[in-house]
């Protein structure tokens, strides 16, 4: 590519170039050897569309954001130099063609050489620099990025700053050749510029008029001037929609929380639980955000909507709250964030990483309002949320406090909030699994012990928090031993008449890593019930390990085991079933009850089955099944219990209520 020539009649065309520099004459070397010269980069202007239209922006719809961008940044030129100049931005689509008219700044002859066709100028440089904070572009890439749709671009320009000048036409192909040309004062009267863009092949899609006028108004309904769109059976129809609907007056706050769902349903398509206001004057933003009505999950990528001075950045921008507010989606409008180079999403530096967590304090004093003034809407807005307010306030002692009364945990005594369970519980048992607390939870409601499902995220971090805010509560984790210990024990002499019994099963179960304990306890259905806590679980993992790994690894988690807590089993004495089992004096069957005892306790405290407990569940299944088509002799069965005190065994045809 040859080197811009500022003088349009003696290089009627040309290719476009990197820049103006000229090539300069070289200096000879002390050795002789030749002398350098210094050449201009050559572009491809294919294979930077290609760029531009495969790697840097996500769709070519992006190109109607750049004719608004640089429609837009022209008039603001214009009105810094003359603030009473017309204000008026014209888009217009027929299907074949696009074209976008401007009474903005306008340009020279020499303007057009220097800024069309020099990759990486931009005309918001040289002389406006001062108006600079005002302009949507920062990247000076201009209209290069329509060449990913059009396979020719005509400019026509006239200059307001120099009004004796003539108008000017810039035409370009999608080859890298463009051609300069003055026209007559008639071609374009007014100062202004108007860009018309013939799509290339297979591109004629986006010059749809519809969808033209769809994009341009997504993209520009926030702009500081108004645009209009021009089409088949359409003039001038308005695309901007200003003011911002957060900034329109209402005649009560009722029409304005009915106004501001309308836009939330017009954008994000969902009716919202209530709308926050977003107002940050000291950051440059201003919006609103919409709350969620429905439960989300926390992992879910979040999609805001973000305009950075009036133009849509991005729908889907994920980096702009803080990640507890996951049951919100945002709009808003901004002149302090930085854009990416595509201008699709937002710079993630300090100044976003504060605006991020001033957004993040205004949706926290949004929650204290409500708490303070309108707990029906709280209410109504924690019944679907609570989630995010116990992410939030996990971090926030302040918080959790105002919260209290209003969040609900899953305790023994049924869905409470730690505020009205505080005032029955003076000792907080929790656990740290869902399945360590089902296994206790009706046992505890029995017996009044007040014990919380801390399984659930957040709601242990949450517990740490309570003593601090409440006086008088103990926090305390249950285990395995708390539980027993809180159950009825067997009378002595009845407890040592079924020693055999007793001593049976823990022999079944004892390679099972095991025990077996015996307890008097409501309700009177559960037969057994298995506990086992954290230390437990980790001794019974490690020896499985070990069971299957090598001689090296065998040998490293057998160093490891210690003397941690094993399993129990706590047989029900109130429970019938278990009364009769005890009754039992065949050892194998006895075994084989208690170990259908163990498998069915398992399964209802949701444990995991290893190998080992799938194996023993099925040899028991089949043991019981031999035993029910082959029972014992009742005269045998009679005389072998009897000595026992215990009632003898039903026969395999009957089932007594409860044995269940």
């Amino acid at each position: 590519m040859n080197p811009v020539n500022p003088d349009p009649s003696a290089a009627p065309s040309a290719a476009l170039s990197v820049s103006g520099v000229p090539e300069a004459s070289g200096v000879p070397g002390a050795s002789g050897a030749s002398a350098p010269t210094v050449n201009t980069f050559q572009v491809d202007l294919r294979g930077l569309v290609d760029l531009l239209s495969h790697h840097l922006y996500s769709s070519p719809r992006v190109y109607v954001r750049e004719l608004l961008q640089n429609a837009v940044d022209a008039l603001t030129a214009r009105l810094a130099h003359d603030p009473a100049a017309p204000r008026r931005i014209r888009l217009t689509a027929d299907g074949t063609s696009v074209v976008m008219e401007d009474s903005g700044i306008g340009l020279t002859a020499d303007e057009v050489h220097t800024l069309l066709a020099t990759i990486g100028r931009s005309s918001k440089r040289d002389g406006l620099e001062n108006a600079r904070q005002e302009f949507l572009g920062q990247f000076g890439i201009g209209l290069l990025a329509c060449f990913v749709v059009a396979r020719r671009i005509r400019v026509v320009s006239r200059s307001a700053r120099t009004p004796d000048a003539p108008p000017v036409e810039w035409l370009a192909g999608d080859d890298g050749s463009y051609t300069v040309r003055i026209l007559p004062h008639e071609a374009r009267p007014e100062p202004g510029t108007t860009v018309l863009l013939e799509p290339r092949p297979g591109a004629e899609e986006w010059t749809d008029p519809e969808r033209v006028a769809r994009l341009a108004a997504d993209f520009g309904s926030l702009l500081p001037h108004e645009v209009t769109f021009t089409g088949p059976g359409v003039t001038d129809r308005p695309l901007t929609e200003r003011p911002a609907v957060w900034d329109r007056v209402h005649p009560t706050p009722t029409a304005r929380r009915v106004a501001l769902a309308g836009h939330c349903a017009k954008v994000f398509g969902f009716t919202p639980l209530d709308s926050i206001d977003l107002d940050l004057p000291v950051a440059g933003v201003r919006g609103i955000a919409h709350v969620l009505p429905d439960a989300t999950s926390p992992a879910q990528r979040a999609a805001h909507r973000v305009y950075l001075k009036g133009m849509l950045l991005t729908d889907r921008a994920d980096n702009l709250l803080p990640d507890w507010a996951f049951f919100v989606r945002v709009v808003l409008d901004t002149d302090t964030l930085r854009p990416t180079a595509s201008r699709e999403n937002l710079y993630d530096d300090e100044t976003l990483a504060a605006v991020r967590e001033a957004l993040g304090g205004r949706i926290r004093a949004w929650l204290a309002e409500l708490a303070a003034g309108d707990p029906d809407r709280l209410a109504a807005f924690l019944s679907v949320h609570h989630l995010g307010v116990k992410s939030m306030a996990r971090h926030d002692p302040e918080l959790f406090g105002l919260m209290l009364p209003w969040l609900p945990f899953e305790t023994s005594d049924g869905r409470l909030t730690l505020d009205e369970f505080a005032r029955t519980h003076s000792v907080i048992h929790f656990t740290r699994t869902v399945e360590e607390f089902r296994q206790v939870a009706p046992i505890a409601a029995a017996h009044g012990l007040g014990v919380v499902n801390g399984g659930y995220t957040y709601d242990t971090d949450l517990l740490a928090l309570l003593p601090g805010i409440r006086d008088g509560v103990t926090l305390s984790e249950l285990d395995a031993g708390a539980v027993t210990a809180q159950l009825d024990p067997v009378d002595p002499g009845q407890e040592l008449a079924l020693a055999g019994f007793l001593a049976t099963a823990r022999t079944r179960l004892d390679a099972l890593g095991c025990d077996v304990a015996l307890r008097a306890y409501h309700p009177v259905t559960v037969p057994a019930l298995f506990l086992d806590d954290r230390a437990a679980r980790h001794e019974r993992d490690r020896a499985e390990a070990e069971e299957s790994a090598d001689e090296l690894w065998s040998g490293i988690l057998g160093a490891l085991r210690g003397a941690a807590p094993r399993a129990r089993l706590v047989l029900n004495h109130h429970n019938p079933l278990v009364r009769r089992i005890a009754g039992i004096t065949d050892p194998e069957l006895t075994g084989t009850a208690v170990e259908s005892l163990y498998g069915q306790a398992l399964l209802m405290a949701q444990r995991p089955l290893r190998p080992a407990d799938t194996a023993l569940l099925n040899r028991a299944f089949l043991g019981l099944l031999e035993w029910a088509t082959h029972p014992l002799e009742a005269p045998a069965a009679e005389a072998a219990t009897s000595q026992h005190g215990a009632t003898p065994p039903p026969a395999p045809h009957t089932h007594e209520e409860g044995d269940q």
